[in-house]
């Protein structure tokens, strides 16, 4: 039995792993003017280029609409600031225990209330969980909740989770992850998504931060709610304003001129070495478990299955070709001057069982590019060249660097003269849609982890029901994810997660790029930066002040 009660860690394997190599925050470049006063409670402003897909749990499975998210929904579970790993504690539960193999009973604390006046009861949280797996929205998080079975009621503040596998070692973090959010069944509509408008206007809130204003990705305003009373610290400003950039250098300029007071994702690589020298200003790093890949559509890819050529050996020639010309290196140093860095593993460094599969299997076997290899991978499949790639990126999600990055890999493609590229660009809110509607062969997709486990980079994307909705499937990878989540021997889960890596080397799904750092740029009045980035890339506004 594993139990929690308040301030009582859930120790989950790998946890420790990560939390070795990816701890704390570091400053990176002093403010010339001082630090700010942590007694004010002033406003603070931040500025960000994420897009928000929506305000409805339900529907969103992406960094920035969970920034919004986890700031403002109540969780079972979560991560106080400042904590130095993954770890879940209790957050508006009282105490949640397996309570056998496949049962995890949780206890929410009394008195609970949502910032609309509605009580929140053991039936919201029966309710949430419900409701996600009933919508199961291709955009939303669904597929995190694969080994859930049912939830059950036991009186108002209980509930039961019924799990289909026993000893899930990830269960309790993905009551934190994005499919964790608790919902006010009296507001939600059960089987449909519900408008943004109309979430705000109805306060279904109950977490550190209630939204007053919304403005869908213009203007985002926050106040404390003093309502709140989970594992979070109290928020420290009274309020806080995100405000949304399309562009990278209109956010640098933006708090370089002050402006705002806190620039967050994304600022680009130039601009970042640009900032550090600022009067007034600190940028904040903290190590990063960002991921950057490559998506192949194995329907809709050269030969996929439903192509105008359909062939499954030539389809994957098209991809350890694609594996073996790409250069990480030079993409890591030219286009993102060492903020971020080549990735050879389909799980990030620092996590347990990261395996460099990639180095040694594709390109010249030491990470870098080999074209002749890929000219004989594709003639002995008899694969014509050059091969015709439809490449899609995203230039606001991830960034304005995206554009030089895709096009550093488009080049570096085209060079070999064994492929020719069709390089588009699509917004966020329309490239979310088209990624699981088939509309792009092979495009670029980022990731942040939800909770700091290693399995968090492979269930998502490659367990059955998964978030990316590549056509992809095999059943042995499957079974291999399911034994390594439910494995409590930490060396034992290891040589499984080594397993599944070597599997999808072989088969390619996707081409793990780069692993990135957190930034955030601060004026010398904020303080708190070190505690608002946190291991899995929560944006934690309790932490700041100003």
């Amino acid at each position: 039995m594993i139990s929690l009660t308040r301030r009582n860690v859930l120790q989950v394997s790998g946890a420790a792993a990560a939390a070795a190599a990816l701890a704390g925050c570091a400053q990176t470049s002093d403010s010339s003017s001082g630090s700010g006063s942590a007694a004010s409670s002033d406003g603070i402003t931040i500025g960000t280029t994420d897009k928000v897909t929506s305000l409805d749990p339900a529907a969103q499975y992406d960094h920035g609409s969970f920034e919004i998210i986890s700031n403002v929904f109540p969780m079972l579970m979560n991560v106080p600031l400042g904590a130095t790993d993954g770890t879940p504690e209790l957050d508006v539960a009282e105490s949640a225990e397996f309570t056998s193999p496949t049962e995890f009973t949780v206890k929410l604390r009394s008195g609970l209330k949502f910032a609309n006046g509605h009580d929140l009861t053991a039936e919201d949280v029966k309710f949430s969980f419900d409701r996600q797996l009933s919508i199961n929205d291709p955009n939303g998080p669904a597929s995190l909740l694969t080994n859930l079975d049912s939830t059950e009621v036991v009186d108002d503040l209980t509930v039961v989770f019924k799990l289909k596998v026993e000893n899930d070692q990830t269960f309790a973090q993905v009551l934190m992850s994005p499919a964790g959010p608790i919902m006010d069944s009296e507001t939600f509509p059960a089987d449909s998504v519900m408008s943004d408008e109309d979430i705000v206007a109805a306060q279904p809130f109950c977490g550190p931060y209630v939204i007053a204003d919304y403005s869908k990705n213009q203007l985002v305003n926050f106040t404390k709610w003093d309502g709140y009373t989970g594992t979070i610290d109290a928020p420290q400003a009274d309020s806080i304003t995100l405000k949304y950039y399309s562009e990278a250098e209109n956010l640098k300029l933006a708090v370089q001129q002050n402006e705002i007071d806190v620039a967050y994702r994304s600022l680009t690589a130039t601009d970042i070495e640009s900032l550090r020298s600022s009067d007034g200003l600190t940028v904040y790093e903290s190590p990063g478990s960002e991921m950057r890949f490559i998506v192949f559509n194995f329907d809709t890819m050269p030969h996929g299955a439903q192509s105008s050529e359909p062939d499954t050996a030539k389809a994957a020639a098209v991809r350890q070709a694609v594996a073996s010309v790409i250069d990480r290196d030079a993409i890591a140093e030219d286009v993102y001057k060492g903020s971020y860095t080549p990735l050879y593993s389909y799980i990030v460094q620092g996590f347990a069982g990261s395996t460099e599969t990639l180095k040694s299997a594709y390109g010249d076997g030491n990470g870098g590019p080999d074209t002749d290899k890929a000219k004989q991978i594709l003639s002995d499949a008899g694969v014509s060249t050059p091969v015709t790639l439809r490449m899609q990126y995203n230039p606001d999600h991830y960034g304005t660097s995206s554009a030089d990055e895709y096009a550093a890999i488009k080049n570096q493609l085209e060079a070999t003269d064994l492929f020719t590229v069709d390089l588009q660009s699509t917004e966020w809110v329309q490239y979310n849609k088209d990624r699981v509607s088939d509309v792009y062969p092979v495009y670029q997709l980022g990731w942040f982890p939800d909770f700091a486990d290693p399995d968090n980079y492979l269930t998502p994307f490659f367990g059955a029901d998964n978030f990316i909705h590549q056509h992809y499937e095999n059943t042995e990878v499957q079974e291999l994810i399911t034994a390594e989540a439910t494995t409590q021997d930490e060396a034992s889960r290891e040589q499984i997660l080594s397993e599944v890596q070597e599997k999808l080397t072989a088969d390619l799904p996707t081409i793990p790029l780069l692993q990135g750092k957190q930034i955030m740029v601060a004026n010398s009045s904020v303080s708190g930066c070190e505690n608002a980035m946190d291991i899995v890339s929560k944006l934690r506004l309790s932490a700041l002040n100003k």
